[in-house]
């Protein structure tokens, strides 16, 4: 079965692709994108979280690479840590995450920044929610940062949230 997609808006096409064969193997070895980090390989640290959306929605939700199978992509449009960024410019709450010193060993990190673009790009089109704290909690309260940078890498959410919101507020 082959299987078209993109990656970083390049276009891809597997045309070999089978049920078991998963999206972070093949961001890896067949288009070595290693920022995209594999740890747990079951779901549940989301270090390998990227961005796809997928028509008939065009928003973006955070997936997890190391449990999806290429199988389910046809027609996705994938956003991995390496997309993010135009050039040497870090995303606002990359550099927020540096300003929190939010990580040690980074290895969780991709994951976050991911979650957290993700969030704040539905945070852009929307209005705020009614329970920030508790928004941000669901987007990235489930990711496992072994040196414990939980509250570090929400202060910085937080902080970039606030300032989408106010954007928000001085552009309606």
């Amino acid at each position: 079965m082959s299987i078209k997609f993109t990656v970083n808006g390049m276009a891809q096409e597997v045309p070999d692709a089978r049920g078991e064969d998963r999206l972070i193997d093949f961001l890896h070895d067949d288009l070595n994108l290693t920022g995209t980090k594999f740890c747990c390989g079951i779901g549940v640290c989301r270090a390998c979280t990227v961005a796809m959306a997928k028509l008939p929605n065009p928003v973006e939700t955070p997936v997890i690479a190391c449990s999806t199978p290429l199988s389910i992509l046809a027609g996705a449009a994938i956003t991995t840590i390496e997309g993010v960024s135009v050039g040497a410019e870090l995303l606002p709450v990359q550099e927020a995450f540096l300003r929190h010193f939010s990580f040690q060993c980074g290895y969780c990190t991709p994951g976050f920044v991911m979650a957290a673009k993700v969030f704040l790009d539905g945070l852009a089109l929307a209005p705020p929610p009614a329970d920030l704290e508790a928004a941000m909690a669901t987007a990235i309260g489930d990711h496992i940062c072994r040196c414990s940078g939980y509250v570090r890498y929400v202060d910085a959410l937080r902080e970039t949230a606030l300032a989408v919101i106010a954007t928000r507020g001085a552009v309606q």
